[in-house]
Parts: C-alpha cells; sequence; structure tokens
C-alpha cells in the first residue's frame, strides 16, 4: 500500500496532504524535527512523527522508511533526490515533480545559490504558494500516487 512522507517543517500544503490521503485511504506520515510544533490534524490515517533535532535527522527518517511504493512531499532537494533513488515517486510543494531526469540539474542549481549566498549575492526565497501552485500540487499527488501504486 502506498504512504505519503511529508518533510513537514516547512511544508505549506499539510492540509491538503491530509484530504488527499483521508480520500484514497492512504497513511501520511508527517516527519519534523519539533523545532516548529505541529498541531496533530486528529485523523487516524495520519502519524505524527517528531524525530531529534540536527540537520538532516527528519530527512534520514524519511530516506530509511520509504519504498518505490512510496511519495514523498518535500521542498528539500537532497531529500528528494535520496527518495528518487530509492524509487520512490518525489514531489516538492507547488507540484513539481523530481524525476531521475531533473533532479541532477535541481541539485546543481541548489549549490549555485549556496555559492551566490555564501559570497553575499541576494538570491531571494521562493516565491509565495498560489491557488494555482496548490491547485497543480493536488493534481501532482494524485499523479504521484498512482505511479506509486503501480511500482508496488
Amino acid at each position: 500500500m502506498t504512504e505519503i512522507y511529508v518533510d513537514a517543517d516547512a511544508c505549506p500544503v499539510r492540509e491538503e496532504i491530509f484530504g488527499v490521503a483521508a480520500r484514497r485511504g492512504l497513511v501520511a506520515h508527517v516527519v519534523s524535527n519539533g523545532s516548529r510544533p505541529i498541531r496533530p490534524p486528529g485523523l487516524a490515517n495520519v502519524r505524527m512523527v517528531v524525530v531529534g533535532a540536527g540537520a538532516d535527522v527528519a530527512d534520514d527518517w524519511i530516506a530509511e522508511r520509504i519504498t518505490a511504493r512510496d511519495v514523498c512531499v518535500t521542498g528539500d532537494i537532497p531529500l528528494a533526490a535520496r527518495c528518487l533513488e530509492r524509487g520512490a515517486q518525489a514531489l516538492a510543494h507547488n507540484g513539481k515533480r523530481w524525476t531521475p531526469d531533473n533532479i541532477g540539474s535541481a541539485l546543481a542549481g541548489r549549490e549555485i545559490g549556496r555559492y551566490l549566498r555564501e559570497i553575499g549575492a541576494a538570491t531571494g526565497g521562493p516565491a509565495p504558494l498560489t491557488k494555482q501552485d496548490r491547485s497543480r500540487f493536488l493534481s501532482a499527488l494524485d499523479a504521484a500516487i498512482v505511479a506509486a501504486g503501480r511500482a508496488g
């Protein structure tokens, strides 16, 4: 059975994920390091997982458990790459699906952005999530669940 893993600390689409998981009867693992308390939704199919503090602890928890029949929702490109390596589906909060074909350039772009920030260049942050992004995310999540189900 497909499960959804949510890199939750900075996830703006948790409510959308809860709705899709409930509608499809799927378990959603909401993983955070506890630095920002996340209110449990009170749904039987949502498992709140609080891991220890530290860089990549939540990412490690997800990457160690995700399988080819699962979906990861994350804004963290290295975590998305790790999930793809395990054969899982991965998507960003705006509905962008990560694939083996696009993850390499995304990782490279992330490193360029990190370098620019280190030298003091203003790089800006991510654009605010729009209604269109949320709609695109819901469509991408449904498609990723279907694709993950085929892998199982």
